[in-house]
């Protein structure tokens, strides 16, 4: 993999350099860092590399990913300064005509969130998965210990398209599917849009995004679940946050818990962001119920794991300090600037 990854770069820094126009150095970004590129594909291949490799191939990646982005920018910038000194040298200029105005676009904060998780866990060796909107109602409550006349259905009013067929209301359905194909251990997080019939409001919205985490292994307890947990909101929050666990309950994981972090604008002592209480709830968690192993064809005398869900809504509002959410789906140019 490691000779992969320096073919792919060295490729890269020969095609920048033999870049004659910006069109050709947006076409090796395109090639190489884009949704369909050559380091996507390599991050796509990640669960066909060995569990204890992940994290180093993760890591290589990144790096790999960092150093065509650093040459690749500073080309694109000395070839738009040549052209622009170009231009001064054979167009004449009246300064008195009105500048237009180029307006370019950037990402959302949702996804700078995003992308953000994704990279903190393909660095600890997990893999993304991606799983239907479209979901069965097995998927989405029976096989996740949520039979038909649990409460827990209530709490998650979701919307349906027949009596067996509905929008999803958590991307834990794309857990049980993984985990059906039987291929362990397993590593990983699984981002997507699911669907809950609620009110919209500053904090709601009937369509928003989880990021769900799986992990199955022999030998997983909950200490590897707080250590992993742990190192998450580090890297997302910073270095000093710190974490606590508290007592919660959820139909497919137990023990379960909450997971508040110290807030990071006055560091746990209190303020009015945390409403002086100097922790802020971030995540669910838990480990699997021996039933949904059980449902899902794994021995759960042989193995165990752990799972975590979080909202991207969440993250980008607690990240950013937005104080309404339906900023993030409104599209107002003044807002989505700031970003």
């Amino acid at each position: 993999m490691r000779e992969k990854l320096e073919q792919i770069k060295a490729e890269a820094l020969r095609q920048i350099e033999a870049s004659d126009a910006l069109e050709k150095l947006n076409e090796v970004r395109v090639n190489y860092l884009g949704k369909k590129g050559e380091l996507t594909a390599v991050l796509k291949g990640m669960k066909d590399v060995a569990a204890e490799e992940r994290p180093k191939v993760g890591q290589l990646v990144n790096e790999t990913r960092a150093e065509i982005e650093k040459v690749l920018d500073e080309s694109i910038r000395k070839m738009e300064q040549r052209v622009r000194d170009a231009k001064l040298k054979t167009e004449v200029i009246d300064v008195t005509l009105p500048a237009k105005k180029n307006s370019v676009g950037h990402r959302h904060p949702s996804t700078i969130a995003l992308e953000e998780v994704e990279r903190i866990f393909i660095g600890m060796g997990y893999e993304v998965v991606e799983g239907p909107e479209v979901e069965r109602d097995y998927y989405n409550f029976e096989a996740l210990n949520i039979p038909a006349d649990h409460p827990a259905k209530d709490e998650q009013d979701t919307f349906y398209i027949t009596g067996d067929i509905l929008l999803r209301t958590q991307t834990s359905s794309t857990q049980v599917h993984e985990m059906e194909k039987g291929k362990l251990p397993i590593r990983m997080i699984a981002p997507g849009r699911v669907f809950r019939s609620d009110e919209v409001d500053a904090t709601h919205s009937p369509s928003f995004h989880q990021i769900e985490g799986l992990v199955i292994d022999r030998n997983i307890t909950f200490a590897d679940l707080k250590g992993t947990l742990a190192e998450f909101a580090r890297e997302l929050f910073g270095k000093e946050t710190k974490v606590k666990f508290r007592p919660h309950h959820f139909p497919f994981t137990e023990p379960s818990a909450e997971m508040d972090v110290t807030c990071f604008k006055c560091g746990g002592k209190g303020c009015r962001f945390c409403k002086g209480e100097g922790w802020i709830e971030i995540l669910g968690c838990g480990m699997v119920h021996p039933h949904v192993l059980e449902m899902s064809g794994i021995d759960p005398e042989k193995y165990s794991g752990f799972a975590f869900g979080v909202g991207l809504e969440r993250i980008a509002l607690l990240k950013y300090e937005i104080d309404d959410m339906r900023l993030l789906y409104e599209n107002d140019i003044r807002f989505l600037k700031q970003f």
